[in-house]
């Protein structure tokens, strides 16, 4: 996969990721930022969560469990084409926790507020993602994340700016 970085400024940037067929980026988070995402070419499957605010059916379990996993509500569990509207990720709501898988070729424009600071480095954190278990059944809706180190690497490509924003 690579990130081609065309802009940025103090308040948004915008990159167009490519990943070939079968690519992954796996399940991760842009905090405090805010995402507009459009697929301009190929078919991509999404899977975002948001946190939990509160267990579901007034379940006695907590928001985090034992092992340091928090709860995360399912959000979007679908495929994505050009065709379709663009997306929002915000920092708190819509699916700012989330994963990527490239159906076919595909590349996608994103747009992310504030933009990241690449001088500091990534400020993703990645997670590891295991059923919520009710009564011994997995309830569909709710995933246990777990923060985990990731050795995922994008291949980022600053461009040339040679347009006017």
């Amino acid at each position: 996969a690579s990130q081609l970085h065309f802009y940025d400024c103090t308040y948004f940037s915008f990159d167009k990721c490519c990943l070939p067929k079968s690519a992954v980026i796996p399940l991760h988070n842009h905090p405090g930022m805010t995402l507009f995402c459009n697929i301009l070419i190929g078919n991509v499957h999404l899977i975002s969560y948001d946190w939990a605010k509160s267990a579901p059916y007034n379940d006695s379990n907590a928001l985090e469990n034992s092992d340091g996993a928090r709860l995360a509500n399912a959000n979007t569990d679908d495929v994505f084409d050009a065709s379709m509207d663009t997306t929002f990720q915000y920092p708190e709501n819509g699916g700012n926790l989330h994963c990527f898988t490239a159906m076919t070729s595909c590349a996608v424009l994103d747009v992310t507020g504030p933009p990241y600071n690449h001088a500091d480095g990534p400020h993703c954190s990645y997670y590891d993602e295991s059923p919520f278990l009710n009564s011994s059944e997995a309830h569909a809706l709710y995933s246990w994340l777990k923060d985990i180190h990731s050795t995922f690497h994008i291949k980022v490509i600053m461009m040339p700016q040679r347009f006017i924003v």
